[in-house]
């Protein structure tokens, strides 16, 4: 199976080193999940406080979730249509290829329902931008009013498309001219961009009480058990584990490089950008006495409110637009990749043609979820139900339907140091239940992502 799996691959696009898969897979993991609702948790849920249950369960599942999932895919040379079927095929179960792509399919329409709706909100980022960029954005009398135009029914159908074309417009290009080199430009210039907007907002009258209120521990929020269970969520999302786009990056893998080392360094900088995320946001709101609240309307109504009231303020109103667009941008082609494969490996079309079916899906489904409630549901339900079972399905074919041992010689690859029985054992009794956990979680509580 090994031989065969290596054989497949080399016929694969890949990616050019361990660094671009490394900038790669950070790219997936920055969203806008970090962006918009990490710095509304951290203030909210304990201060520094909240930083330990959330680095306790992003480093769990980094070393678990992450790099299984960067194993499997290398180890098996295709998604996971076509990964589940040869885990299967390792234990000689009737019909594996079949079974497996049936099972496969979970996580492929996961990552397919999310991005569509990303589609939706990467539109109004652009919009935004432009506006931001012409100066007519800040210009608004009614920030409210305006962002409720754009999210009405086929409110933004242009801005839409442009968002679909862009992204898929690199990914046709494939990995390595595609994929790797949208990364290469667009991760350092997210960061970059952030740590400007961190320097001018330090600088902001009142900024010092958003700092403190951001990172001064309230301990007594740690034997609250909501906590416990977001900062679980954001931790699960956060690091875009889902069974499916990073299981794809995998598989696009070359057999030298350190997974272990690379999952690491993908925790290391999606969990720094989720906290430079909120040393922007939180200070920023705070020393013009606006709300902290999260999702939507902390970007699109309250930011630009604050940006209006700052000196300079369309110069940083352009340049946090930019930095956000970067990252939804990168998050996106990690979505789009898992459906894309699956038609490139399975019904063994081009990748233009397979690129080409992917837009029109995505944009007649995406004209009808326009609605700032609609696709809000959408994406809850994707959330919710289809991303976690993804990573579920795929943890459970790695580390318990493959053979003992399997999943620890596929970590194992390109690393001198031995990984130990630790990573094994916890892929199968910590990592496999917390996924489950996450599912359960999310349905009872209506969503923990």
């Amino acid at each position: 199976m090994a031989q065969t799996a290596s054989g497949d691959s080399q016929t694969r696009d890949s990616f050019t080193s361990r660094t671009a898969f490394i900038i790669a897979c950070i790219g997936s993991a920055v969203g806008l999940s970090g962006i918009w609702l990490f710095p509304y948790r951290v203030s909210q849920l304990g201060g520094a406080a909240f930083l330990i249950p959330y680095l306790f369960f992003v480093v769990l599942l980094g070393l678990t979730g992450v790099v299984g999932e960067m194993s499997f895919g290398r180890a098996m040379g295709c998604g996971p249509m076509g990964a589940f079927g040869k885990a299967l095929e390792l234990r000689s179960v009737p019909q594996a290829t079949r079974i497996g792509k049936v099972i496969g399919i979970v996580p492929v329409l996961a990552a397919l329902g999310i991005a569509i709706g990303y589609t939706v909100v990467l539109g109004w980022f652009l919009k935004y931008l432009f506006a931001a960029a012409t100066g007519t954005l800040l210009a608004q009398p009614d920030m409210g009013a305006y962002f409720g135009q754009i999210t009405g029914d086929f409110g933004s159908i242009g801005w839409h498309a442009a968002a679909l074309i862009i992204t898929l417009a690199v990914m046709v290009l494939g990995i390595s001219r595609g994929i790797e080199r949208l990364n290469k430009i667009m991760m350092p210039l997210f960061f970059v961009l952030f740590c400007v907007l961190l320097v001018r907002v330090a600088m902001l009258p009142g900024a010092i009480d958003g700092y403190a209120y951001l990172f001064m521990p309230r301990w007594e929020a740690l034997a609250n058990p909501q906590t416990w269970v977001l900062a679980l969520g954001q931790a699960f999302f956060g690091l875009s584990l889902a069974g499916g786009g990073t299981l794809v990056y995998g598989s696009y893998l070359k057999k030298d490089v350190n997974v272990v080392s690379s999952a690491r360094n993908v925790v290391v900088f999606s969990t720094l950008a989720a906290v430079l995320s909120a040393m922007v946001v939180v200070p920023a709101v705070f020393a013009f006495g606006a709300d902290t609240q999260a999702g939507p309307p902390l970007l699109f109504i309250v930011l630009p409110q604050v940006f209006e009231e700052m000196p300079f303020g369309g110069l940083f109103c352009f340049v946090f637009f930019l930095a956000v667009a970067c990252a939804a941008i990168t998050s996106l082609v990690n979505l789009y990749e898992p459906p894309i494969e699956a038609l490139q490996q399975q019904a063994r079309l081009p990748r233009w043609a397979a690129v080409t079916i992917v837009a029109a899906v995505s944009m007649g489904v995406g004209a009808f979820i326009e609605n700032g409630d609609a696709v809000s549901a959408w994406m809850d339900a994707v959330s919710i139900y289809a991303i976690p079972l993804g990573a579920l399905i795929a943890a459970v074919m790695f580390f318990w339907v493959c053979p003992k041992g399997f999943a620890s010689k596929q970590a194992q690859m390109g690393r001198e140091k031995p990984v130990g029985a630790w990573f094994e054992f916890m892929g199968r009794y910590l990592f496999v239940p917390l996924t489950a956990i996450v599912i359960i979680l999310g349905i009872v509580l209506g969503g923990i992502g």
